[in-house]
């Protein structure tokens, strides 16, 4: 984060990959950006992994982890075209249900990761996460959520990679901010370095969206403020080589990252890609506009998550010297598009925006006239700066007072958190969709605890925020 933006508003009251050089580093083959699986269908799986080869790469999915029981094998190839990536688009599986699965090159194996598919099911559970930066903190949370048993999946709600440079904590590679195919490809490989980043994938799938800083901060289709052309090149040349990178190393099937999961008729989670589409005037691009609306107008589940990446509900800032009254770079800068979209909802109140970006933890009734037409729920930051920190005191201290400005200003918000951070886990469930926030004892300690410390719930139909005691 660099210069004034959405994320201080408040402030005021491993190594680069073989294909990166050119050449390939390592005299042996090895899976050193570990395993990931991601985007589960009701019969299949998406498989991830990066492996500097020539050779075929052979696959296998199996029923228990000691792979006794394998269900799908297959083989495949990489090149440097893709940076040595790999991935496997799994078919013919069983719904809800768990599955292994590794690679080989050779007699070299990669480690084991465990996935599952979407399925008809009367409980699901997320975890929720979101601004995991390196150069900020480690990533415990992510580990807490690898030795979580129960998880269906991982929402990443964007901000997985940041793009600039700082070196105070944990120093990036590149050491200068991405600009290039090269510069992205070699920071996405350093973040799978990270052993809480392995754990996780190897654990859960993720369904994941991008934000700005995949690419450039409060980035859009036409530019950033961060972006100079004159010493960087052109935007859309920067835009595609984030784009590229972020597909050859996410587990994410390559093409658009607006897209609908369903499970059952529980619940559809819809992910919306908020940077690719936008201009100065929408937020989603007319034709993801459209998409998302008759989406949320047919689909019959009994509840529609929305993966949002940044704050749909409406958020007067407390009157801050030099600045603005609300954030232009969320849903308030775009304000036809969300009452577009909330408008299409109708008398159904069964809609949950799930969101990150803002480094806090929120509970929102969002709001359309005089009603709450959904709600929405925001996962704090894994490791990115927020207000104790900019702010330089200790944690709940300064932001005490402007959390309560905030509900003041926007008697919407029932709940705020400006301090901690974590990730969230989701239970959705008939009568209820149930948010905890689960905090990190010291995002500077790789092995830091984590403990849950709010809870939050909407009950069926009735688009309402309530706290839940524990």
């Amino acid at each position: 984060m660099t210069g004034v933006d959405r994320r201080t508003f408040l402030i005021g009251a491993a190594a680069a990959g073989a294909i990166s050089t050119g050449t390939a580093h390592a005299a042996t083959t090895s899976f050193e950006h570990g395993v990931a699986s991601g985007d589960p269908l009701p019969d299949g799986v998406l498989l991830w992994t990066r492996v500097v080869t020539s050779e075929p790469i052979r696959w296998e999915i199996a029923r228990d982890e000691d792979f006794h029981r394998v269900v799908k094998r297959g083989t495949t190839r990489t090149s440097p075209a893709r940076d040595h990536t790999v991935k496997v688009e799994v078919h013919g599986l069983r719904p809800d249900t768990r599955y292994w699965y590794r690679f080989r090159v050779g007699d070299v194996l990669s480690p084991v990761g465990r996935t599952k598919t979407a399925g008809c099911v009367s409980e699901l559970n997320f975890g929720v996460v979101s601004c995991s930066n390196w150069m900020a903190g480690h990533f415990a949370g992510y580990g807490h959520l690898a030795r979580q048993q129960d998880l269906d999946a991982v929402i990443h709600l964007g901000d997985y990679i940041y793009e600039y440079f700082n070196a105070d904590f944990r120093a990036p590679d590149p050491p200068h901010r991405c600009v290039t195919l090269d510069d992205y490809r070699r920071r996405h490989a350093q973040y799978k370095t990270d052993r809480h980043v392995q754990a996780l994938h190897a654990a859960h799938p993720m369904i994941a969206t991008w934000d700005d800083h995949e690419s450039a901060d409060n980035s859009s289709s036409i530019g950033s403020p961060q972006h100079d052309p004159a010493t960087e090149g052109p935007w859309a040349a920067r835009m595609a080589a984030a784009t590229q990178a972020y597909h050859e190393w996410m587990p994410v099937r390559e093409g658009k990252l607006d897209r609908t999961f369903r499970f059952g008729d529980l619940a559809t989670v819809t992910m919306l890609d908020l940077r690719s589409y936008r201009t100065d005037t929408t937020i989603l691009g007319a034709a993801q506009r459209a998409w998302l609306i008759k989406t949320l107008t047919t689909d019959r589940a009994r509840w529609q998550l929305v993966g949002n990446s940044v704050m749909i509900s409406p958020f007067k800032i407390p009157p801050l010297p030099g600045f603005p009254p609300s954030n232009p770079d969320q849903w308030d800068g775009f304000p036809i598009d969300r009452e577009l979209v909330l408008r299409s909802l109708g008398d159904r109140k069964n809609t949950v925006f799930l969101t990150g970006d803002i480094h806090s933890s929120w509970a929102c009734d969002v709001p359309l006239n005089d009603n709450s037409a959904a709600t929405e729920y925001v996962v704090t930051s894994l490791t990115s700066d927020n207000f104790d920190e900019l702010l330089k005191v200790p944690p709940r201290t300064g932001s005490l007072q402007l959390e309560a400005q905030i509900q003041v200003l926007n008697p919407h918000v029932r709940f705020v958190e400006l301090d901690s951070h974590g990730v969230s886990t989701l239970k959705v469930t008939k009568d209820e969709v149930r948010m905890d926030w689960h905090y990190v004892a010291d995002k500077k300690n790789p092995d830091s605890a984590v403990a849950r410390a709010h809870s939050f719930r909407t009950r069926h139909n009735t688009a309402r925020t309530e706290r839940v005691l524990f």
